[in-house]
């Protein structure tokens, strides 16, 4: 092969791959988040232990899988106030929930397999991995929107109900 040829192989080889590159690099298309939207999947209510009459009652979204479990409230931009998702999990242990990927603030109500309420953590801030431990066994958890669980006095030791 002549010096004339591989110069020219090389040129043609270089101009391909430019090409390629710029073909590819405008054919990416930004991604769109897709919203998520509440399903009501059953009714839930907390009952106070102070008083048989009080009652709150709240439409629910189960998240009873572990796909369901790790995704959580994520992608959501808001919640109604008398919705609210009930995490059910087939064993009672100590848990813990981040905030990654969600972008309302929440108060987290952990509950024992006896359906008591053992712990909050309230307002937790949207996108914030910080560890929210529920600092009790619990088999379920309950999130709602942030301040929800103080406006409506919830205390340790009400209880709850679910279809």
């Amino acid at each position: 092969m002549t010096n004339r040829n591989l110069k020219l192989i090389n040129y043609i080889l270089i101009i391909s791959i430019l090409f390629a590159y710029t073909s590819c690099k405008d054919n990416k298309k930004p991604i769109k988040q897709t919203e998520v939207f509440f399903k009501k999947e059953g009714e839930l209510t907390l009952h106070k232990i102070t008083s048989d009459s009080t009652q709150i009652n709240l439409d629910i979204e189960i998240a009873d899988t572990e796909f369901e479990r790790q995704t959580g409230l994520m992608y959501r931009s808001s919640m109604q106030n008398n919705q609210g998702m009930l995490f059910v999990f087939d064993d009672e242990q100590e848990r813990s929930f981040y905030m990654k990927n969600t972008k309302i603030p929440l108060d987290l109500i952990y509950v024992n397999s006896d359906l008591k309420i053992v712990s909050f953590q309230k307002n937790a801030q949207p996108l914030n991995e910080t560890s929210l431990p529920s600092n009790a066994p619990a088999k379920y958890v309950i999130e709602v929107n942030a301040g929800l669980s103080n406006n409506w006095l919830l205390s340790v030791g009400d209880s709850l109900s679910f279809k």
